[in-house]
């Protein structure tokens, strides 16, 4: 079976039933699979293939969705342009993808049109709204298409997205995840979800991103209704949610942060709520407290990465703030495998730890990637013979098999749920004439969870202030990406047995007393 059958099955088991709820506008399942079926025949008329990629550089909106559900019915590869980069950034990607057709929202239309000189002269593009000269209107196409079937369709083992995530060398790489690896993934979490036919669920999280496709996904399987939203705001979020009769959503901890705060002051309606899944980072146990008084046993954390989906789970009623001590603890973990979801933890001679002893996390699942976008020997390194990913991330198990992640072998950023690879911005602050070193880590940041933190170490003579160093970074880097702090030192701790810079240890002031050095 293929993803796409789902979209069909949905019109022919609930095709007057929302699909989509998004600013004022309701699809129904029978029209959200017309409009699929529509695009792909459009796509084949203009000579798109089976397996060619379809970039869309858009925020959150219902042709954004119509474009992936093209891609798993009709067999396209789905690539998710992550608005927020710089153009050299986001020309990175697409000259790695080499899409035949790049669909816009008129927001970006400034950006496409610098983009163009980067990419192939047979590329096309299609624009969400009023189209520029060199470029089509999307109802145009579509209202030039039909919705019979297609001419050509998916199969199991087909690419379905395209997930780009910065590489630790500073160029990004494009995850593949299949077909069918999806599906699986999507019924796994459904199960955990609990979800249903009859739930309302909210998705803020932007779908260049892991975390908006795997939710759309899991509440596709079971005909649910997507009520989207463009961007994020606190207040319109608690607003939809009573106004919708959202039942479950998808947010970062620090997006529940902040809608925690607008909900005490002015408390919504929001008895049909029963889900709230966070990801990219635990909860503290004040914040788990805080929200659990506001919103209820609600809250379920995924831990897992854009190259196999679903790791592990810390479901509803595991968040036990006033439990025991070892219930408390585990708020701190990222709770056990999915079922599906094969996880070990192991040392240095690649031999299983014992329990509580850290190491290196592997895993393996049917969503497992199948490899990384023209980058074999990456792909080798990630994925060796067994079939286990090595994750970059270091952890250990307790007792009843969760998962607690203590730190990571990768030099990763997260940040209010986005990556950011240190190496990326270490290349670009190396670029400054001033400077002759640079070590990028993670602090710890109360509403972020991470924030960016960057010890330089000065050319002879030369001088630099935080400020101008910031200012360069913000010429190269998404804005997300700069760093928060620059700190100049003289010297570079080192790792004696190597004599690569010690990260650790300047990680070591701003985490100690923490058990982990990661948020």
């Amino acid at each position: 079976m293929i993803l796409g059958e789902v979209i069909e099955r949905n019109e022919r088991c609930f095709g007057a039933h929302p699909a989509l709820l998004f600013e004022g506008r309701t699809i129904t399942h029978g029209g959200f699979a017309g409009r699929v079926r529509r695009l792909i025949n459009a796509l084949t008329a203009m000579g798109c293939k089976r397996q060619d990629r379809i970039a869309v550089l858009s925020r959150n909106c219902p042709e954004y969705l119509e474009v992936y559900g093209a891609a798993a019915l009709g067999g396209f590869i789905g690539v998710g342009v992550n608005y927020r980069l710089s153009a050299p950034e986001q020309a990175d990607i697409l000259m790695d993808a080499a899409p035949e057709v790049l669909l816009y929202e008129p927001e970006y239309a400034a950006r496409v049109d610098e983009l163009r000189a980067m990419l192939p002269p047979a590329t096309r593009y299609i624009c969400f709204g009023a189209a520029s000269s060199w470029a089509l209107s999307y109802e145009d196409v579509m209202a030039g298409s039909h919705e019979g079937e297609p001419s050509i369709r998916a199969e199991a083992d087909d690419t379905l997205f395209l997930i780009y995530t910065s590489g630790t060398t500073g160029k990004p790489k494009g995850v593949m995840l299949g077909n069918e690896g999806q599906l699986e993934q999507a019924r796994a979490q459904a199960i955990s979800h609990c979800a249903a036919q009859t739930d309302r669920m909210l998705i803020v999280m932007p779908f260049y991103h892991i975390g908006g496709p795997t939710e759309l996904l899991t509440y596709l399987v079971t005909g649910s209704t997507i009520v989207l939203h463009r961007t994020f705001e606190a207040h319109a979020i608690l607003q939809s949610m009573q106004d919708s009769g959202v039942t479950a959503a998808h947010l970062a901890p620090t997006m529940i942060q902040m809608v925690l705060e607008v909900q005490e002051k002015t408390p919504h309606d929001l008895s049909r709520l029963h889900t709230i899944v966070y990801a990219s980072a635990p909860m503290s146990v004040t914040l788990s407290k805080r929200a659990r008084a506001a919103f209820g046993p609600v809250f379920m954390q995924i831990y897992g990465m854009s190259e196999l989906g679903l790791g592990s789970v810390l479901l509803k009623h595991q968040h036990i703030p006033d439990g025991t001590p070892a219930q408390v603890k585990r708020l701190a973990s990222a709770g056990q495998p999915y079922l599906g979801t094969d996880m070990k933890i192991v040392g240095k001679d690649g031999k299983p730890c014992a329990v509580g002893e850290t190491g290196d996390l592997l895993m393996r699942s049917k969503a497992l990637m199948q490899g990384y976008w023209n980058r074999p020997e990456q792909t080798r390194e990630a994925l060796p013979a067994d079939g286990f990913l090595r994750t970059g991330d270091m952890g250990y198990f307790d007792d009843e098999g969760f998962l607690f992640i203590v730190d990571r072998k990768k030099d990763m950023v997260v940040s209010g749920g986005e990556n950011i690879y240190s190496r990326e911005v270490e290349e670009v602050l190396l670029q400054h004439p001033a400077i002759a070193e640079a070590a990028v880590i993670g602090v710890p940041d109360p509403k972020w969870g991470e924030s960016v933190m960057a010890f330089v170490v000065l050319k002879s003579g030369m001088n630099v202030t935080e400020e101008e160093a910031v200012e360069h970074c913000k010429k190269s880097l998404a804005s997300y990406k700069k760093p928060k702090f620059v700190k100049v030192i003289e010297v570079m701790p080192r790792v004696v047995s190597t004599n690569k810079i010690d990260k650790r240890a300047l990680r070591e002031p701003f985490w100690a007393g923490s058990d982990r050095q990661v948020g």
